[in-house]
């Protein structure tokens, strides 16, 4: 039974639509994107290439502290580098570097929510801008410069440009050609075959795109996709072949490397489930619904997407979280079918699921913000106090006024809620937003002290310093840095290691770090003369710097 929605008053109409869905979308992508370090992990390691191309090398091949970096193209970089410089007034370098991030995903959600429209008509676009930015996994990565959201943006892109083929064969496939090649720009031959397949697969399964005006047009929009897509490697390789051929073996190793096996699969399921909640129960009754349509554009296109996109999950093998990223606007667009044919009890089931969960989880935040700012409750205290035993809480009178107004802001919000038939789907993205926003304000400098190296790269600077008094431009050897270190070190110091090639190095200094892993055996000759230690647990990290005895 499909539910009648009421009619809302001008306010709410105000509130709750168009006006309130951008409000909701730049709180969003704006709240926690800025005022914080890099972090440890992608945000750190994805600014070395941004930071390099802002010192004048790499604008062609990523590199990160010298060394040439083959995860992405540089798309998502350039336009990070592009953001960094245009905001170096006002904002650090590594927030107006994050902007990317905000760009990019902005994108994802528009061409989500009119490819939405075009799909199933006007009433299933603001569903799917909701479920775009309402995936349980997007937000942390939204927050961080992170490369594979431009796929994202552009898969959506290259969706939005497919949908619009059988009514304008021509102007959708050349838009979704250029949607292609700035996906291969962004994520490299995995985008690409996540995305250049579907022109040839919507035109040999969909009847809608077998007219001869759409054949050809899809046709042609594959040939521009794969010329524009070639230009990038082709001027790597007339100006740096050897980098071209390092990043084509890295590709190479990833599409042949050994896929997910039946332990890690049943992992990435887990991962799936949560990372992709609450798309995925609508998603599989919008597919029951649609089971003896299947065939129609409008449920093939998202349908092969997803397809696609979790093959080469699967091939690649790699449980990143980041990885399903390519994967939201696929199921963004099949949920969004499904909201408008919920049946009223399965609709309440989720919207009041959606409510308690969130409501749970905001609960937690104003616990581990009380652990800080009071002590209480003690048991959250001690492992506060243990994990990060140097953080001073700043302004907690700010932090609980700003928390209260927030946490009275979402309620009165979900309590006037118009019922329609996006209600589940704008409850989900609204309490999302207003518990990212809570945790940004009451839990934000906790993260940051714990996940910044801007402290343990002073300390080293201070050391290294002292070293090259007596050895001015001794360089410092490392093995096994991980690049986000790497990164960090280059950011915050301008310290560049050098690497150990056949266990032996010239340089006078060596950086060592212990974090759990296996490390190479030393000669008895390295004397250590500085140490740090961060983190606790399984986050324990000893930084040690030594000196080769008579250097």
């Amino acid at each position: 039974m499909i539910r009648e929605p009421e009619t809302p008053s001008l306010l709410q109409r105000r509130i709750y639509g168009t006006v309130g869905i951008a409000v909701l979308v730049a709180l969003y992508l704006l709240v926690g994107l800025v005022g914080h370090d890099p972090w440890r992990g992608d945000d750190a390691r994805y600014l070395g290439p941004i930071l390099s191309m802002l010192r004048g090398e790499g604008w062609l091949f990523p590199m990160l502290a010298g060394e040439p970096l083959v995860d992405y193209p540089p798309l998502y970089y350039w336009v990070g580098a592009l953001l960094a410089w245009a905001g170096s007034g006002f904002l650090a370098l590594h927030d107006g570097a994050r902007l990317a991030s905000a760009v990019f995903v902005a994108l994802g959600v528009y061409f989500s929510a009119r490819t939405a429209e075009a799909l199933y008509g006007r009433p299933s676009r603001t569903p799917a801008a909701l479920l775009t930015m309402g995936g349980l996994g997007l937000v942390l990565h939204a927050h961080e410069i992170q490369p594979l959201l431009a796929v994202l943006a552009m898969l959506a892109m290259t969706l939005r440009g497919l949908a619009l083929v059988p009514q304008q064969p021509v102007a959708g496939s050349v838009l979704a050609a250029f949607g292609t090649a700035l996906a291969f720009l962004a994520g490299g031959i995995g985008a690409l075959l996540a995305t250049a397949p579907l022109f040839p697969l919507v035109m040999m399964l969909s009847a809608d795109c077998r007219t001869p005006r759409a054949s050809g047009a899809l046709l042609l929009g594959l040939c521009l996709a794969l010329t524009l897509a070639a230009l990038w490697p082709l001027a790597v390789h007339l100006n740096q072949p050897e980098q071209l051929g390092l990043w084509l073996r890295d590709e190479w190793a990833r599409l042949s490397g050994p896929g997910l096996s039946g332990g890690e699969v049943v992992r990435g399921l887990e991962l799936l489930g949560w990372f992709t909640w609450p798309l995925w129960p609508i998603v599989l009754w919008s597919l029951w619904r649609a089971r003896r349509t299947i065939g129609q554009l409008r449920w093939l296109l998202p349908l092969l997407s997803a397809v696609l996109v979790l093959s080469h999950f699967v091939i690649r093998g790699d449980l990143s979280q980041a990885n399903i990223l390519p994967l939201i606007p696929a199921m963004a667009l099949l949920a969004a079918a499904g909201v408008p044919t919920l049946r009223r009890g399965a609709a309440n089931a989720l919207d009041w699921f959606s409510l308690m969960s969130l409501a749970v989880f905001g609960i937690l935040v104003w616990l581990a913000w009380s652990a800080q700012a009071v002590g209480w409750p003690p048991g959250l205290a001690r492992h506060v106090e243990r994990n990060a035993p140097d953080f001073v809480l700043h302004q907690p009178g700010l932090q609980l006024a700003l928390g209260a107004a927030i946490t009275l802001l979402w309620i009165a919000l979900v309590s006037r809620l118009p019922r329609s038939t996006s209600r589940a789907p704008a409850n989900w993205a609204i309490g999302l937003t207003m518990l990212w926003c809570l945790a940004v304000v009451l839990l934000m400098p906790w993260f940051d002290n714990g996940r910044s190296y801007r402290e343990t790269v002073r300390s080293l600077e201070i050391a290294v310093a002292g070293e090259r008094s007596s050895a001015p431009g001794a360089c410092i050897a490392s093995t096994g840095l991980p690049e986000h270190v790497k990164s960090s070190l280059d950011y915050f110091a301008g310290i560049r290691t050098v690497r150990i090639v056949g266990d032996s190095t010239p340089c006078p200094l060596l950086l060592v770090l212990n974090d759990r892993r296996p490390m190479m055996r030393l000669a008895p000759e390295w004397k250590p003369v500085w140490e740090f230690r961060r983190g606790a647990g399984r986050r324990a990290e000893t930084f040690t710097l030594l000196r080769r005895e008579g250097s």
